[in-house]
Protein backbone atom coordinates (compact mmCIF):
# COMPACT_ATOMS: atom_id res chain seq x y z
CA UNK A 1 0.00 0.00 0.00
CA UNK A 2 0.98 3.24 -0.28
CA UNK A 3 0.92 5.18 2.60
CA UNK A 4 3.14 8.36 2.06
CA UNK A 5 3.69 10.94 -0.76
CA UNK A 6 5.41 9.69 -3.79
CA UNK A 7 8.97 10.75 -3.96
CA UNK A 8 8.83 13.82 -6.07
CA UNK A 9 10.75 14.27 -9.40
CA UNK A 10 9.88 16.80 -12.53
CA UNK A 11 6.66 15.40 -14.73
CA UNK A 12 6.87 15.57 -18.13
CA UNK A 13 4.71 16.01 -20.71
CA UNK A 14 4.43 12.82 -21.79
CA UNK A 15 3.03 11.45 -18.26
CA UNK A 16 0.07 14.55 -18.81
CA UNK A 17 -0.26 12.79 -21.94
CA UNK A 18 -0.60 9.34 -20.21
CA UNK A 19 -3.32 10.68 -17.93
CA UNK A 20 -4.87 12.33 -20.46
CA UNK A 21 -5.32 8.54 -21.99
CA UNK A 22 -6.52 7.47 -18.56
CA UNK A 23 -8.85 9.73 -17.72
CA UNK A 24 -10.36 10.08 -20.90
CA UNK A 25 -14.54 9.99 -20.47
CA UNK A 26 -14.35 10.56 -17.20
CA UNK A 27 -13.83 14.01 -16.95
CA UNK A 28 -15.15 17.04 -18.52
CA UNK A 29 -13.17 19.10 -21.74
CA UNK A 30 -14.26 22.27 -20.57
CA UNK A 31 -14.98 25.21 -22.50
CA UNK A 32 -12.41 28.26 -23.67
CA UNK A 33 -13.98 31.53 -23.81
CA UNK A 34 -13.06 34.94 -25.23
CA UNK A 35 -14.12 37.52 -23.02
CA UNK A 36 -15.86 40.57 -25.28
CA UNK A 37 -14.67 39.22 -28.35
CA UNK A 38 -10.82 40.13 -27.66
CA UNK A 39 -9.09 37.68 -29.66
CA UNK A 40 -5.82 37.81 -27.20
CA UNK A 41 -7.04 36.76 -23.76
CA UNK A 42 -9.26 33.74 -23.17
CA UNK A 43 -10.69 32.02 -20.00
CA UNK A 44 -10.53 28.50 -19.58
CA UNK A 45 -13.96 27.43 -17.78
CA UNK A 46 -12.58 24.89 -15.89
CA UNK A 47 -14.91 25.89 -12.66
CA UNK A 48 -17.12 23.95 -14.91
CA UNK A 49 -15.24 20.25 -14.31
CA UNK A 50 -17.41 17.50 -12.50
CA UNK A 51 -17.12 18.80 -8.66
CA UNK A 52 -16.40 22.68 -9.99
CA UNK A 53 -12.92 22.19 -10.11
CA UNK A 54 -9.70 21.22 -11.85
CA UNK A 55 -8.64 18.70 -8.84
CA UNK A 56 -11.14 16.11 -10.39
CA UNK A 57 -8.71 15.21 -13.40
CA UNK A 58 -5.49 14.90 -10.88
CA UNK A 59 -8.19 12.55 -8.29
CA UNK A 60 -9.45 10.52 -11.37
CA UNK A 61 -5.95 9.45 -12.61
CA UNK A 62 -4.25 9.27 -8.68
CA UNK A 63 -7.09 6.80 -8.02
CA UNK A 64 -7.15 4.80 -11.26
CA UNK A 65 -3.42 4.40 -11.04
CA UNK A 66 -3.26 2.71 -7.96
CA UNK A 67 -5.71 0.66 -8.78
CA UNK A 68 -4.13 -0.69 -12.08
CA UNK A 69 -1.32 -1.30 -9.40
CA UNK A 70 -3.32 -3.03 -7.07
CA UNK A 71 -2.63 -0.32 -4.37
CA UNK A 72 -6.14 0.73 -3.14
CA UNK A 73 -7.51 -2.03 -0.80
CA UNK A 74 -9.94 -2.01 2.23
CA UNK A 75 -9.36 1.19 3.56
CA UNK A 76 -9.72 3.14 0.23
CA UNK A 77 -8.29 6.47 -0.57
CA UNK A 78 -7.14 9.42 2.17
CA UNK A 79 -6.05 12.99 1.52
CA UNK A 80 -5.79 16.27 3.07
CA UNK A 81 -7.20 18.77 2.03
CA UNK A 82 -8.82 22.63 2.07
CA UNK A 83 -11.67 21.39 0.72
CA UNK A 84 -11.50 20.99 -3.47
CA UNK A 85 -9.16 18.02 -3.42
CA UNK A 86 -10.87 16.24 -0.78
CA UNK A 87 -14.08 16.69 -2.83
CA UNK A 88 -12.57 15.32 -6.45
CA UNK A 89 -11.06 12.61 -4.39
CA UNK A 90 -14.47 11.80 -2.25
CA UNK A 91 -16.48 11.98 -6.10
CA UNK A 92 -13.91 9.31 -7.74
CA UNK A 93 -13.90 7.15 -4.87
CA UNK A 94 -17.79 6.92 -4.97
CA UNK A 95 -17.58 6.64 -8.82
CA UNK A 96 -14.80 3.73 -8.37
CA UNK A 97 -16.49 1.99 -5.32
CA UNK A 98 -13.60 3.35 -2.91
CA UNK A 99 -13.78 4.00 0.88
CA UNK A 100 -12.61 7.69 0.99
CA UNK A 101 -11.38 9.69 4.44
CA UNK A 102 -11.17 13.27 4.28
CA UNK A 103 -9.04 15.88 6.72
CA UNK A 104 -10.15 19.19 6.45
CA UNK A 105 -8.44 21.78 8.97
CA UNK A 106 -11.40 23.24 10.99
CA UNK A 107 -11.76 26.56 8.39
CA UNK A 108 -13.32 24.71 5.70
CA UNK A 109 -15.91 26.44 4.31
CA UNK A 110 -19.07 24.70 5.05
CA UNK A 111 -20.15 24.59 1.29
CA UNK A 112 -17.15 22.64 0.33
CA UNK A 113 -17.30 20.22 3.36
CA UNK A 114 -21.15 19.27 2.99
CA UNK A 115 -20.13 18.26 -0.29
CA UNK A 116 -17.73 16.09 0.47
CA UNK A 117 -19.83 14.02 2.82
CA UNK A 118 -22.57 14.17 -0.14
CA UNK A 119 -19.96 12.34 -2.03
CA UNK A 120 -20.13 9.37 0.56
CA UNK A 121 -16.51 10.51 2.28
CA UNK A 122 -15.86 10.29 5.89
CA UNK A 123 -14.61 14.02 6.90
CA UNK A 124 -12.34 14.57 9.77
CA UNK A 125 -11.54 18.28 11.08
CA UNK A 126 -8.13 18.65 12.18
CA UNK A 127 -6.24 21.97 13.06
CA UNK A 128 -6.71 25.44 12.07
CA UNK A 129 -4.53 24.81 9.11
CA UNK A 130 -4.23 22.55 5.63
CA UNK A 131 -0.33 21.25 7.10
CA UNK A 132 -2.07 19.97 10.21
CA UNK A 133 -5.14 18.44 8.05
CA UNK A 134 -2.01 16.76 6.33
CA UNK A 135 -0.01 15.58 8.80
CA UNK A 136 -3.21 13.75 10.36
CA UNK A 137 -3.97 12.27 6.81
CA UNK A 138 -0.28 10.99 6.59
CA UNK A 139 -0.76 9.22 10.06
CA UNK A 140 -4.01 7.63 8.85
CA UNK A 141 -2.53 6.47 6.30
CA UNK A 142 0.42 4.64 7.81
CA UNK A 143 -1.85 3.43 10.80
CA UNK A 144 -4.60 1.80 8.10
CA UNK A 145 -2.81 1.04 4.88
CA UNK A 146 -4.92 3.12 3.38
CA UNK A 147 -3.68 4.98 -0.04
CA UNK A 148 -2.22 8.17 0.47
CA UNK A 149 -3.66 11.02 -2.56
CA UNK A 150 -1.99 14.29 -1.93
CA UNK A 151 -3.36 17.38 -2.94
CA UNK A 152 -1.33 19.06 -5.28
CA UNK A 153 2.04 16.99 -4.94
CA UNK A 154 2.19 13.59 -6.19
CA UNK A 155 3.18 12.91 -9.77
CA UNK A 156 -0.18 11.33 -10.76
CA UNK A 157 -2.16 14.46 -9.67
CA UNK A 158 0.26 17.15 -11.17
CA UNK A 159 -0.50 14.82 -14.36
CA UNK A 160 -4.07 14.82 -14.09
CA UNK A 161 -4.41 18.71 -13.59
CA UNK A 162 -1.65 18.71 -16.80
CA UNK A 163 -4.42 17.72 -19.02
CA UNK A 164 -6.62 20.98 -18.52
CA UNK A 165 -3.17 22.42 -20.63
CA UNK A 166 -3.19 20.11 -23.32
CA UNK A 167 -7.40 21.00 -23.75
CA UNK A 168 -6.35 24.45 -24.20
CA UNK A 169 -3.33 24.53 -26.23
CA UNK A 170 -5.04 22.04 -28.51
CA UNK A 171 -8.57 24.25 -28.92
CA UNK A 172 -6.14 27.48 -29.41
CA UNK A 173 -2.62 26.25 -30.65
CA UNK A 174 -1.38 29.87 -31.15
CA UNK A 175 -2.08 30.78 -27.30
CA UNK A 176 1.54 32.25 -26.22
CA UNK A 177 0.82 32.18 -22.19
CA UNK A 178 -0.86 30.49 -19.65
CA UNK A 179 -2.24 32.16 -17.06
CA UNK A 180 -2.86 29.96 -13.24
CA UNK A 181 -3.39 30.11 -9.65
CA UNK A 182 -0.95 29.13 -7.50
CA UNK A 183 -1.48 27.19 -3.86
CA UNK A 184 0.22 24.03 -3.13
CA UNK A 185 1.63 24.12 -7.11
CA UNK A 186 0.12 20.90 -8.27
CA UNK A 187 -1.86 22.70 -10.92
CA UNK A 188 1.11 25.07 -12.10
CA UNK A 189 3.09 22.10 -12.03
CA UNK A 190 1.00 20.08 -14.16
CA UNK A 191 0.69 23.47 -16.69
CA UNK A 192 4.00 23.64 -17.27
CA UNK A 193 4.80 20.14 -17.51
CA UNK A 194 1.82 20.16 -20.64
CA UNK A 195 3.10 23.57 -21.81
CA UNK A 196 7.24 23.27 -21.63
CA UNK A 197 8.68 24.41 -25.13
CA UNK A 198 5.23 25.38 -26.17
CA UNK A 199 4.08 28.33 -24.16
CA UNK A 200 5.38 30.61 -20.82
CA UNK A 201 3.62 30.14 -17.75
CA UNK A 202 2.56 33.11 -14.94
CA UNK A 203 2.15 31.82 -11.63
CA UNK A 204 -0.08 34.04 -9.69
CA UNK A 205 -0.19 33.79 -5.92
CA UNK A 206 -2.36 36.12 -3.15
CA UNK A 207 0.59 37.86 -1.72
CA UNK A 208 -0.50 37.28 1.83
CA UNK A 209 0.72 33.30 0.34
CA UNK A 210 3.65 33.66 -1.71
CA UNK A 211 4.65 30.08 -1.98
CA UNK A 212 5.92 29.43 -4.99
CA UNK A 213 7.58 33.21 -5.52
CA UNK A 214 9.60 32.63 -1.99
CA UNK A 215 11.18 29.06 -2.87
CA UNK A 216 12.41 30.40 -6.09
CA UNK A 217 13.57 33.14 -4.04
CA UNK A 218 15.06 30.95 -1.83
CA UNK A 219 16.00 27.89 -4.09
CA UNK A 220 13.38 25.80 -2.18
CA UNK A 221 10.59 24.79 -0.53
CA UNK A 222 9.74 27.69 2.52
CA UNK A 223 7.39 27.50 4.92
CA UNK A 224 5.09 31.00 4.97
CA UNK A 225 2.19 31.61 6.82
CA UNK A 226 -1.06 31.57 5.29
CA UNK A 227 -4.11 34.41 5.41
CA UNK A 228 -6.38 36.28 2.84
CA UNK A 229 -9.63 35.55 1.20
CA UNK A 230 -8.45 33.01 -1.12
CA UNK A 231 -7.12 30.91 1.43
CA UNK A 232 -9.22 28.00 1.54
CA UNK A 233 -8.24 26.69 -1.23
CA UNK A 234 -4.88 28.71 -1.96
CA UNK A 235 -3.93 28.00 1.60
CA UNK A 236 -0.63 25.72 1.23
CA UNK A 237 1.65 26.83 3.84
CA UNK A 238 4.75 25.82 1.28
CA UNK A 239 4.38 24.91 -2.55
CA UNK A 240 5.30 21.20 -3.15
CA UNK A 241 8.60 19.76 -4.27
CA UNK A 242 7.78 19.14 -8.42
CA UNK A 243 6.09 22.62 -8.53
CA UNK A 244 9.29 23.89 -7.23
CA UNK A 245 11.09 21.15 -9.52
CA UNK A 246 8.96 22.65 -12.68
CA UNK A 247 10.45 26.39 -11.65
CA UNK A 248 14.07 25.26 -12.08
CA UNK A 249 13.25 23.40 -15.48
CA UNK A 250 11.45 26.44 -16.67
CA UNK A 251 10.94 29.75 -14.71
CA UNK A 252 7.59 30.75 -14.09
CA UNK A 253 6.79 34.80 -14.64
CA UNK A 254 5.51 34.73 -10.79
CA UNK A 255 3.03 37.15 -9.95
CA UNK A 256 1.99 38.23 -6.85
CA UNK A 257 -1.93 39.81 -5.68
CA UNK A 258 -3.64 41.75 -3.05
CA UNK A 259 -6.45 40.37 -1.55
CA UNK A 260 -8.38 43.40 -3.17
CA UNK A 261 -7.52 42.59 -6.91
CA UNK A 262 -9.23 39.20 -6.01
CA UNK A 263 -12.19 40.31 -4.79
CA UNK A 264 -12.40 42.70 -7.25
CA UNK A 265 -11.49 39.77 -10.16
CA UNK A 266 -14.21 37.44 -8.95
CA UNK A 267 -16.69 40.15 -8.88
CA UNK A 268 -15.53 40.97 -12.17
CA UNK A 269 -15.62 37.85 -13.83
CA UNK A 270 -19.63 37.15 -12.38
CA UNK A 271 -20.73 41.05 -13.27
CA UNK A 272 -19.57 40.82 -16.76
CA UNK A 273 -18.72 37.13 -17.72
CA UNK A 274 -21.42 35.24 -14.81
CA UNK A 275 -18.29 33.33 -13.97
CA UNK A 276 -19.01 31.98 -10.15
CA UNK A 277 -15.50 31.68 -9.49
CA UNK A 278 -14.17 31.27 -6.12
CA UNK A 279 -11.78 33.69 -4.34
CA UNK A 280 -8.56 30.95 -5.22
CA UNK A 281 -10.14 30.82 -8.86
CA UNK A 282 -10.17 34.34 -9.44
CA UNK A 283 -6.72 34.53 -8.91
CA UNK A 284 -5.26 34.35 -11.73
CA UNK A 285 -8.14 36.78 -13.50
CA UNK A 286 -6.92 39.61 -11.00
CA UNK A 287 -3.50 39.10 -12.45
CA UNK A 288 -4.50 40.69 -15.82
CA UNK A 289 -7.07 43.11 -14.33
CA UNK A 290 -5.12 44.66 -11.86
CA UNK A 291 -2.44 45.32 -13.93
CA UNK A 292 -0.04 42.67 -12.50
CA UNK A 293 0.76 41.43 -15.28
CA UNK A 294 0.08 43.11 -19.21
CA UNK A 295 0.63 40.96 -21.72
CA UNK A 296 3.01 42.31 -24.34
CA UNK A 297 1.12 43.80 -28.01
CA UNK A 298 0.12 40.71 -29.72
CA UNK A 299 0.66 37.86 -27.00
CA UNK A 300 -2.19 35.61 -26.98
CA UNK A 301 -3.23 34.64 -23.49
CA UNK A 302 -5.56 31.97 -21.42
CA UNK A 303 -6.55 32.35 -17.89
CA UNK A 304 -7.17 29.11 -16.05
CA UNK A 305 -10.64 29.80 -14.05
CA UNK A 306 -10.17 26.84 -12.02
CA UNK A 307 -12.69 26.30 -9.27
CA UNK A 308 -16.38 27.41 -8.12
CA UNK A 309 -16.98 25.73 -5.14
CA UNK A 310 -18.71 29.12 -3.53
CA UNK A 311 -20.98 30.26 -1.36
CA UNK A 312 -23.65 31.94 -4.48
CA UNK A 313 -24.58 34.29 -1.94
CA UNK A 314 -21.50 35.96 -1.70
CA UNK A 315 -21.12 36.55 -5.38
Amino acid sequence: MTTSPAVPSLVTRDDVLEARERIAGRVRHTPLLAPLGDDRVWLKLEHLQLCGVFKTRGAFNRQLAALERGELGDAGVVVASGGNAGLAQAHVARRLGVRATVFVPQAAPAVKVARIEAEGAEVRRVGREYAEAWAAAVEHAAATGATFAHAYDQPAVVAGAGTLAEEVLDDEPGIDTLVVAVGGGGLYAGVAAAARGRARVVAVEPVTIPTLHRAIAAGHPVDVEVSGVAADSLGARRAGDLAHAAAVAEAPVSVLVDDDAIVAARAHLWREHRVASEHGAATAWAALLSGAYVPAPGERVAVVVCGANTDPATL
